[in-house]
C-alpha cells in the first residue's frame, strides 16, 4: 500500500514547472503579519490549459518543536478554458498564483503543496525563523 509522502515529488523551482514557489521573508518578529506568495510556474510557465491544469496549492506551517503543521491556506484554480463549447474555448484562464497570512509566534517551516492534474503531487519548503 502506498503512503502519501511517497507520491510528492520535489524539485527546483527553477527548472521544474510544477514545484511551488514560495515568496516569504527568512526572518519575521514575534507576531508580526507574514505575507506569503505561492505560485507555480514563476520561471518555466506551467501550461493552463483544459487537459493540463494546476488545480490547487495548499500551504501549511509547521511550527518548531511541534508534530503537526497548520493548514495556513488553499487556493483554487478552476477556470481553465473550458466552456460549453468545448476544452479551450473560453476566454477565462486562472493563473496558479495567491497568497496567505500568517502571525505566529514560533520558528518553523513554510511548506507547500501543488496539483498538477497530468503530473501529481509537488512539494516545496522554506524556513521562517522569528525573533
Amino acid at each position: 500500500m502506498a503512503n502519501i509522502k511517497d507520491v510528492y515529488q520535489r524539485g527546483d523551482w527553477k527548472a521544474e514547472k510544477h514545484v511551488p514557489v514560495i515568496e516569504a521573508p527568512g526572518k519575521v518578529k514575534k507576531g508580526e503579519a507574514v505575507t506569503i506568495g505561492v505560485s507555480v510556474g514563476k520561471e518555466i510557465a506551467h501550461p493552463n490549459t483544459t487537459e493540463h491544469h494546476i488545480g490547487s496549492i495548499e500551504v501549511y506551517f509547521l511550527p518548531e518543536g511541534e508534530k503537526f503543521p497548520y493548514l495556513v491556506g488553499r487556493c483554487e484554480f478552476n477556470a481553465h478554458g473550458a466552456s460549453i463549447k468545448g476544452p479551450n474555448t473560453s476566454t477565462v484562464f486562472t493563473e496558479p498564483t495567491g497568497s496567505v497570512v500568517l502571525k505566529t509566534e514560533k520558528s518553523g517551516a513554510i511548506l507547500a503543496t501543488s496539483y498538477c492534474n497530468i503530473h501529481g503531487l509537488w512539494e516545496s519548503s522554506k524556513t521562517l525563523s522569528v525573533e
